[in-house]
């Protein structure tokens, strides 16, 4: 029993001991001071500097056709035939519609007789004033007669002039219930076919559009017409006959294998928009844009002198604003508001909000905050970098094999050790 009672006292003097030692070590964490402090977070930083860039401008534009001619009716009448067959290509003179031509059948056979009486009367009065003109020497007759009978001539002349002009309105009428293309074009579906009633011009029949060449429009914005105004290079550049040219890219992504040009700018400010609408021309032999389409407008050839470019990363969007993190003298961060407008490659083209010489953040903005000290290390582009590595992956990969097949001679060698030991063992 004794030394049941020695054991467990030895036990219990044990267990204050270890809690003494682990509150000694409490109060000692306790009187420790604060952590140290973390060391400023690793960035890459770009240093601002002006250069010459090419300005890739965008815009979406809308396909237009070159002409397009609304075909409408002069004649009124029902619709008889309708030969053309919609969305075809029409040539001009084809026939596209034919309308009930009994109207003006008759009128036009009306007219004819019409002329013919007026042509008889003719004949007959100059007959009377020439036997009248005859007698007159010998005072056979009054030379009143004869003023009259002269008078009548005239008066018939004018109706046969008359008459014929009744015929040429009653043939042109007649004519006009056969509806022809005006020009060479794609036209459209019919708004009225056959067995519809024609009540003259104001009943739009179909269009015919000329698809080839093709027309592409655009709006630039304010800012950017007011900027190509106050730039004579510019000026003359996106001037129609310029020498900036115009890609597109269609709907589905592909780009369109013929470059335009700008050939007209509107002249009148829309006032809706306060823009101004562009227009280019496009071959299109293909006629693979069509009008109504919506397509992605790029001009190129056009460049910027002392141009500030940053990585598209660097720029980040805050409450609506476009911010950077620029590093100062002291290694220290602060936000700065850009105004960043188009892109030039993988960078953003700024306009406004950083100077030559600034220390633009491009990796490690996660870490950071506004007033953060940081360790700035210089922006390298990766880019330039893979394409460096491309050139030189080549030679590297033949140095590479070359080094590869006799490093495989040890590591097979320690193999056929190690195993002879494990057969050895086993024995």
């Amino acid at each position: 029993m004794s030394h049941i009672r020695s054991t467990r006292f030895l036990s219990s003097s044990r267990f204050m001991a270890a809690g003494a030692c682990v509150a000694s070590l409490l109060v000692a964490c306790s009187k420790s001071g604060p952590p140290p402090t973390p060391p400023p977070s690793e960035v890459s930083v770009l240093t601002v500097t002006p250069r010459t860039v090419e300005d890739n401008l965008e815009f979406t534009g809308q396909v237009r056709a070159y002409r397009s001619v609304q075909v409408r009716a002069q004649a009124s009448g029902v619709i008889m035939a309708r030969p053309f067959t919609e969305g075809a290509q029409v040539h001009v003179g084809e026939v596209l519609y034919r309308i009930d031509p009994t109207t003006a059948d008759a009128e036009w056979r009306s007219a004819k007789a019409r002329l013919a009486s007026a042509e008889a009367t003719l004949a007959n009065t100059q007959t009377m004033a020439s036997r009248l003109r005859a007698l007159l020497p010998g005072n056979a007759v009054a030379k009143q007669d004869v003023d009259n009978a002269e008078a009548q001539v005239k008066s018939a002349s004018a109706a046969v002039d008359d008459a014929r002009g009744g015929v040429d309105a009653a043939r042109k009428n007649l004519s006009e219930t056969t509806v022809r293309a005006e020009i060479n074009g794609r036209i459209e579906r019919t708004l009225l076919d056959v067995g519809a009633r024609v009540t003259g011009p104001a009943d739009l029949l179909t269009t015919i559009d000329v698809l080839d060449p093709i027309y592409v429009t655009f709006r630039p914005s304010t800012d950017q017409q007011a900027q190509w105004r106050s730039d004579p290079a510019y000026a003359r550049a996106i001037a129609p006959g310029g020498s900036a040219r115009v890609q597109v890219t269609l709907p589905d992504g592909s780009a369109f294998p013929t470059e335009g040009r700008v050939g007209y700018i509107d002249p009148v400010v829309d006032p809706q928009t306060g823009t101004q609408e562009y227009r280019a021309e496009f071959a299109n032999p293909r006629r693979i844009m069509l009008p109504g389409q919506f397509v992605h407008v790029a001009l190129r050839g056009l460049t910027r002198t002392n141009a500030i470019v940053i990585p598209q990363r660097a720029v980040l969007q805050q409450m609506g604003r476009q911010i950077v993190y620029v590093v100062g003298a002291d290694n220290k961060v602060a936000t700065r508001e850009v105004k960043a407008t188009t892109w030039t490659g993988n960078d953003w083209l700024i306009e406004t909000g950083l100077a030559a010489g600034d220390r633009v953040v491009v990796d490690g903005v996660q870490k950071i905050g506004p007033g953060a000290p940081v360790h700035p290390t210089p922006y390298v582009d990766s880019t330039k970098t893979a394409k460096a590595d491309s050139t030189a992956a080549p030679g590297a990969a033949a140095r590479a094999a070359a080094s590869a097949t006799p490093a495989a001679t040890p590591a097979a060698t320690k193999t056929t050790t190690a195993s002879a030991r494990v057969k050895d063992s086993a024995r």
